[in-house]
């Protein structure tokens, strides 16, 4: 193996090691993903570029969503709202049954 195909090994394992896991599909993480493709013979230097791109949310920046998008008329919080029971369900927390049965948030 040479020294550019292990650096480039360590970059990508740095990458994966540090790549938070997803709560709500245990069995497919993208961090085991990255992990066996720093195993991979033919790694290339723009995966590993590609990966720290969406490690440091290069395309989140570069194309940044509008006020508009985020709070659309018809609906001003429900990007929120969503967000909101993302994170909590992640953590085991649920709406009461009334609040579903009334559709209150």
């Amino acid at each position: 193996m040479s020294a550019t195909a292990t650096t480039l090994k360590q970059q990508m394992q740095r990458i994966a090691a540090s790549w938070p896991g997803d709560p709500f599909r245990p069995n497919v993480q993208l961090k085991t993903f990255m992990e066996s493709l720093a195993e991979h013979p033919n790694l290339t230097p723009a995966a590993v570029r590609a990966s720290q791109a969406l490690q440091n949310d290069v395309f989140k920046n570069k194309y940044a969503l509008s006020q508009k998008t985020l709070q659309p008329a018809s609906f001003p919080h429900y990007y929120t709202r969503l967000i909101e029971a993302f994170d909590k369900s992640a953590k085991g927390i649920r709406r009461p049954w009334w609040k579903i049965f009334f559709n209150i948030w």
